[in-house]
């Protein structure tokens, strides 16, 4: 079953913490507060939160977890779990959110059925509330995915918690904007989930059919148009990239196209958003080390990303055009692989020679930029987990944010801010085409080692055809390979947040 399915929607409430009927009442709480910051709160855990303060068993650092039993019989709840929230001036939209899933994920271990989170009021002075509520919601809905899917024997995490938003302190005139922002943040979680459910598939189950046919399940009912092209229409339409690396493979390739068109939306600007969808990547004849390899089922988030993106621009009512584009592809070994040294002509008529089959990804983007192109994108946004190379030059914190012009760049690192999306400017001066050029093609699919983040951005901007375009390297962000507290190991969902964002901006841009 899918997350969609398990998701509902999380009440909102302004009465006071003693009337919240919940089994455990989430607290927010900063380093250095005094216990009167939130009025009745100790008296009703019988001082437990000024013992914890003075010994220092509790301090308020981030992440940190002091759950205890409520001893006034007139409250509802019957436990109140108090997270740290750091200090308050360091506190951000993207620290509520990580805050949020670190009690999420708490609770849902605990197996607690109802839960209700306290918007932290003495930061609303310094973010704007609705804000906040979307940021909070947005990790509570993160909290919610299961990385373990396929587990029978382990004891199950418990399900994810019927959430309540208290938002108690919030002015009255404040309160409708701050019930939309968690309806809104309640879906882009949810659709970010969707995203990290795909991308944690095994690649046995979600073969590039499947993948389509996932897709078209999953935004059905969003108001986005779905089409799917199979390997005689993607050949009648010239795409020797795509079609050279799905050679290997008994699987056939697909190409995904969706598209929102809201009525009354301006002809331009019309924002193309292109997704690597390879379902599975062994690096073809130029095969990839043993360990680690299982990783490769996930180099498709960039895919999975751009369809779930493309649900909730849709379902969000987005004020512009928008076109998503995902080839999808397995890349494999088989006795038709394309090899080293092999000439591939693209659709837009470039021909490049190939120098390793595991820069693969580069070359099926290729395509889908120039058919984002061809459908009418005057911007473009394409994401993929592209290169190790970015990894090593920003470790896995940070994707790495190439693209042109500056403006629309630095709008996109922007907007990925505000979304909790951490991404990083990387350069792309001219001196680097010099490594991607080919003696016998138009351009190689790769320039060695040194900056081979920023060669293969190169090779993707070929296909931009001079059009505003970032390309958004999440080799490193798009899998967790360490539990974090407000993190769980696996996929991540990064960009998804990011493209639905960006199409609310479009008045900065446009």
């Amino acid at each position: 079953m899918s997350q969609a399915a398990k998701t509902t929607q999380i009440a909102c409430t302004s009465a006071p913490l003693s009337g919240i009927d919940a089994d455990v009442v989430i607290v927010p709480w900063f380093e250095g507060e005094p216990v009167a910051v939130v009025p009745g709160l100790d008296d009703a855990i019988g001082g437990e939160l000024q013992r914890g303060l003075t010994c220092g068993e509790f301090e308020g650092r981030l992440y940190e977890l002091m759950l205890t039993a409520v001893t006034d019989r007139s409250w509802k709840a019957r436990r109140v779990a108090l997270v740290g929230a750091g200090r308050v001036a360091d506190f951000t939209g993207d620290l509520a959110r990580k805050v949020a899933a670190s009690g999420g994920l708490a609770l849902k271990q605990r197996r607690v059925g109802r839960a209700a989170f306290l918007l932290p009021s003495p930061a609303l002075a310094s973010v704007d509330a609705a804000e906040l509520a979307q940021a909070v919601v947005e990790g509570l809905t993160l909290s919610e995915f299961n990385p373990g899917s396929y587990k029978t024997s382990d004891m199950p995490p418990g399900k994810a918690p019927v959430w309540t938003m208290a938002t108690v302190g919030v002015a009255p005139d404040r309160q409708p904007m701050v019930i939309a922002a968690v309806q809104r943040g309640r879906l882009l979680g949810e659709s970010s989930n969707l995203a990290r459910e795909m991308a944690n598939e095994p690649s046995n189950t979600l073969t590039p059919r499947e993948f389509a046919r996932r897709a078209e399940a999953l935004v059905a009912g969003s108001g986005v148009s779905f089409e799917v092209l199979d390997e005689k229409q993607i050949e009648q339409l010239g795409m020797g990239l795509l079609l050279g690396v799905a050679r290997g493979s008994s699987e056939p390739p697909r190409l995904m196209v969706l598209r929102h068109d809201p009525p009354g939306a301006p002809a331009a600007p019309v924002l193309g958003l292109v997704g690597k969808g390879i379902t599975f990547d062994t690096g073809g004849i130029s095969i990839k080390p043993a360990d680690g390899m299982e990783r490769m089922k996930d180099d498709m988030a960039g895919g999975s990303a751009v369809v779930c993106a493309m649900r909730a621009i849709a379902m969000l009512n987005a004020p512009i055009r928008v076109i998503g584009v995902v080839p999808t592809t397995e890349n494999m070994p088989g006795g038709r692989a394309i090899k080293p040294g092999d000439v591939l002509k693209s659709a837009e008529g470039k021909t490049v020679e190939v120098i390793n089959t595991d820069a693969e990804g580069r070359l099926i983007l290729g395509d889908g930029l120039w058919y984002a192109r061809r459908l009418g994108a005057t911007h473009l946004v394409d994401v993929a987990t592209l290169t190790g190379a970015i990894v090593t030059a920003l470790g896995k914190l940070a994707s790495g944010l190439f693209g042109t012009p500056s403006p629309w760049v630095d709008i996109v690192r922007r907007v990925a801010d505000r979304a909790g999306d951490r991404m990083w400017p990387m350069p792309l001066f001219d001196e680097y085409r010099e490594q991607i050029k080919s003696e016998i093609a138009d351009l190689a699919n790769t320039g060695g080692r040194p900056a081979g983040s920023v060669t293969a951005a190169l090779f993707l901007k070929e296909f931009a055809g001079g059009l505003p375009w970032v390309h958004l390297d999440i080799a490193g962000t798009a899998w967790a390979e360490d539990s974090k507290p407000y993190l769980p190991k696996g996929p991540t969902g990064v960009a998804v947040r990011t493209l639905v964002e960006l199409t609310f901006t479009s008045q900065e841009w446009a």
